[in-house]
């Protein structure tokens, strides 16, 4: 099983949603959503400080060690010398056993060692794939194969709009 995690921040607390589906999934399995009344400041070069707190709380409520990986909306490395984002710090957080995939919209500048662009679909822009615990050409494999027809994988754009909702 595979967990995608994706954070909303609303008005005064965030949303945090985990899904549990399997590679070619369209729907999820399981889903776990939590409320984060006390959220982080944001601050430009550290969002993790913000985004962390709220994936270790809906993790709380998955066995998460007997996840194949936990794929996150961001990065794993923010530059070429592996200084970490927001999948490297998870990786430390979960004592570096349950491998990270970071899927990111946009690219850093200096990455291009340690983030793999791919083009799903009929869109002419890459998703940023980068990963920590699984090689990274198992991760673009295993992303090509996510279910759906466009740029974002369907259990993607699902984790998405779940924490959008109220």
């Amino acid at each position: 099983m595979i967990a995608a995690i994706d954070i909303h921040y609303k008005e005064t607390y965030a949303k945090a949603v985990c899904v549990i589906f399997d590679w070619t999934d369209d729907v999820p399995q399981q889903v776990y959503t939590a409320k984060i009344e006390d959220v982080a400041p944001y601050i430009p070069g550290e969002f993790y400080k913000r985004e962390l707190p709220c994936i270790l709380k809906v993790l709380e409520q998955v066995s998460y060690e007997e996840l194949e990986t936990i794929i996150v909306d961001g990065h794993v490395y923010v530059d070429n010398n592996g200084k970490y984002g927001l999948g490297g710090y998870l990786w430390e957080a979960l004592d570096k056993k349950t491998p990270i995939i970071g899927i990111a919209k946009k690219s850093f500048i200096n990455t291009e060692k340690v983030s793999f662009p791919l083009v799903r679909g009929f869109s002419k822009n890459p998703l940023y794939i980068s990963s920590i615990g699984i090689s990274i050409e198992k991760t673009v494999k295993k992303v090509q194969s996510l279910h759906g027809k466009h740029r974002i994988p369907t259990i993607l754009k699902l984790v998405d709009t779940i924490s959008k909702s109220d």
